[in-house]
């Protein structure tokens, strides 16, 4: 039971309590005692992708930590919260409601490298403590600029925007066909929310995004949707229900869900040992003379992993060595 089991975090539970879900479900099934840990925080308040990470496979959760995430998320706009999702106070509001057409010409302008604010209720620290405690005790919190990388952003087909009629226009609905209007483009609508997709680098926050691209509008906005689809090379249709994970506990059976180790690495090109080979760096020793292209590998005896390794010259040093 060394490996990954990827859950589709429910809404409302929060990261740390989906490991606990994950121990309870080892527990049930009768497993040997294990480490587990997530890759990544997901926020109680988004749901999706969480990869979880158990025995040996904990060593490489902060991989994932630095790895891209994927999100689909619904700005609402109209009103922009504290907390800027849909359980803050509301503390800007506008009447301006931007077209399709104007949102597809503002997203270039956060495509690639950006400079963002993070939210004030973040778990950031600020002299020691975290910035949504700050927010909470009501204390102005004021946090640095971080750059990011938006690798892309698009509005989401998988989750359908509200629009409003154009302006001066009678709403039509209910009409019968004999009297309705020509059909109008699309992007002639003005917008209350809309769903976007967004492929982000690590330290991205999404809120932070939702809240500036509002404002490029000429308006002010909050998320009132966030879901994971990727974190890593994980994706949705990998991921379980807490449901699931509960039943094959029960049938002792969570070897069905459970990905393999390499499964983090699957960029990084596997390097096969000799038994000798293997012997030595898992006594942390290095290997000189080995084939290999300088950079990260996965030593592998056979089908077991060894350890996360680093060639470079033709030595090979262990960056995580695995007990298996």
């Amino acid at each position: 039971m060394h490996g990954w089991i990827i859950l589709d975090k429910p809404l409302g539970l929060g990261s740390t309590q989906a490991v606990s879900a994950v121990k309870r479900a080892l527990r049930t099934g009768g497993y040997p005692k294990l480490k587990v840990g997530h890759g990544g925080t997901l926020d109680p308040l988004a749901s999706g992708v969480l990869p979880v990470a158990v025995g040996e496979a904990t060593k490489l959760a902060g991989r994932l930590l630095d790895s891209d995430k994927v999100y689909e998320f619904t700005i609402r706009f109209g009103e922009e919260t504290d907390t800027l999702d849909a359980e803050g106070k509301v503390v800007a509001t506008s009447d301006v409601r931007p077209t399709v057409a104007e949102v597809e010409a503002v997203l270039p302008r956060f495509t690639g490298p950006i400079e963002q604010v993070p939210p004030a209720f973040s778990a950031l620290k600020v002299d020691g403590e975290r910035a949504y405690d700050l927010a909470r005790s009501g204390e102005d919190v004021a946090l640095a600029s971080r750059s990011v990388i938006i690798h892309a952003l698009g509005r989401s087909e998988g989750r359908a925007s509200t629009s409003s009629a154009r302006t001066g226009e009678i709403c039509e609905a209910g009409l019968p066909d004999s009297v309705r209007a020509e059909p109008v483009e699309a992007s002639s609508f003005f917008l209350e929310q809309v769903t976007l997709t967004a492929h982000v680098s690590k330290g991205t926050y999404i809120r932070s995004l939702a809240r500036d691209i509002a404002r490029a509008l000429g308006t002010v906005g909050h998320v009132t949707y966030l879901r994971r689809v990727k974190a890593g090379p994980f994706v949705l249709a990998q991921a379980i229900s807490l449901d699931k994970l509960d039943a094959l506990a029960k049938e002792r059976a969570l070897e069905q869900i459970l990905l393999p180790l390499r499964a983090g690495l699957d960029d990084i090109p596997a390097l096969s040992l000799t038994p000798d080979q293997a012997g030595l760096l898992r006594q942390g020793q290095q290997l000189i003379g080995i084939a290999a292209p300088d950079g990260q590998c996965f030593a592998m005896l056979g089908d077991t992993p060894v350890a996360l390794a680093e060639a470079k010259a033709g030595t090979l040093r262990v960056v995580r060595g695995f007990n298996l």
